[in-house]
């Protein structure tokens, strides 16, 4: 339950505290740091319109999207505080949870019949393809150093007690980091921000989508880069501390992660789309290095 209440608690700040960077970085005083659950709030109020051209399937896609991000972040550990839902394995479960979602927005984005939403799907689905290796690579390389196979072992057995493992869980953490930045279609793979159809992946998925649906997207979206951080911290943070100084070192880290994609997404640029491939197989790279570095530790070669 910690965990949980550890998520909703990041997930109310994180979204304002990135706006809020670019602003300081761009010279603004910037809006309110709630101000984009203020927007979510407005949409929720709001009825959907669905096009002539679409099914049931694109009704169905935002609520399920939503439903799979939800029980997803049921899986999430903070260290030896157990989460809701564990099980050998789970991780990857709560990866085909995504999965699920990913699809059905994607399915979706093909429904409406729009030329741009597909261009949007097939990108999405191609990045996802690339990505997916790099997780199970990297959660097997912890399996194999912990000898557990299910997130709340993994971090609960993840100690500090030598040069190699934290190493590894500064690899882990710098991997599911970019990970989080595919995943949540952020730079440089995308640009949340822009409006160019013809250079967005996620946004121009959901052009459909509005009034409560696209509510519900905007909140799965920001639990869902919540939950790739909580892994991320969740390598780092060491279980000798004291549980409150843990939590505070969490919600640090939260809040320098924050601003560090604000600041990241003032001053840099997208990725060419020819690039975002290349990028994203350095990421598998960097997964097998890692998993290559334990299996010499544990003698498997």
């Amino acid at each position: 339950m910690l965990s949980i209440i550890l998520i909703v608690a990041s997930v109310i700040f994180f979204p304002g505290v990135i706006v809020k960077t670019k602003a300081l970085f761009s010279g603004r005083k910037g809006q309110d740091i709630l101000q984009p659950w203020h927007d979510i709030i407005r949409l929720l109020k709001k009825g959907s319109v669905y096009s002539t051209s679409s099914s049931f399937v694109f009704q169905l896609g935002a609520p399920i999207y939503f439903a799979t991000v939800i029980v997803a972040a049921l899986f999430i550990p903070f260290e030896e505080n157990n989460c809701i839902i564990s099980f050998s394995g789970d991780f990857v479960f709560f990866a085909y949870l995504l999965g699920l979602g990913r699809f059905m927005i994607i399915i979706s984005a093909l429904d409406v019949s729009s030329a741009f939403e597909g261009m949007g799907a097939n990108r999405e689905a191609f990045y996802s393809l690339l990505m997916e290796p790099a997780f199970f690579i990297l959660l097997g390389s912890l399996a194999m150093f912990t000898g557990y196979s299910s997130f709340y072992d993994i971090f609960a057995s993840l100690h500090y007690n030598s040069y190699f493992s934290f190493i590894i869980a500064i690899i882990a953490a710098y991997v599911l980091a970019n990970i989080t930045l595919v995943e949540t279609s952020r730079l440089p793979v995308d640009d949340p921000l822009t409006h160019l159809e013809l250079t967005m992946v996620h946004e121009v998925m959901v052009l459909d989508h509005s009034g409560f649906d696209l509510g519900i997207i905007k909140i799965a979206n920001n639990i869902k880069f919540i939950l790739f951080s909580m892994l991320s911290a969740n390598c780092l943070i060491p279980q000798s501390l004291d549980l409150w100084m843990r939590i505070g070192i969490l919600f640090l880290m939260q809040v320098l992660f924050a601003a560090g994609i604000g600041w990241f997404e003032s001053f840099r640029a997208r990725n060419k789309m020819i690039m975002n491939a290349q990028y994203i197989l350095s990421i598998n790279a960097v997964a097998m290095i890692l998993i290559f570095a334990v299996m010499i530790i544990k003698n498997k070669i």
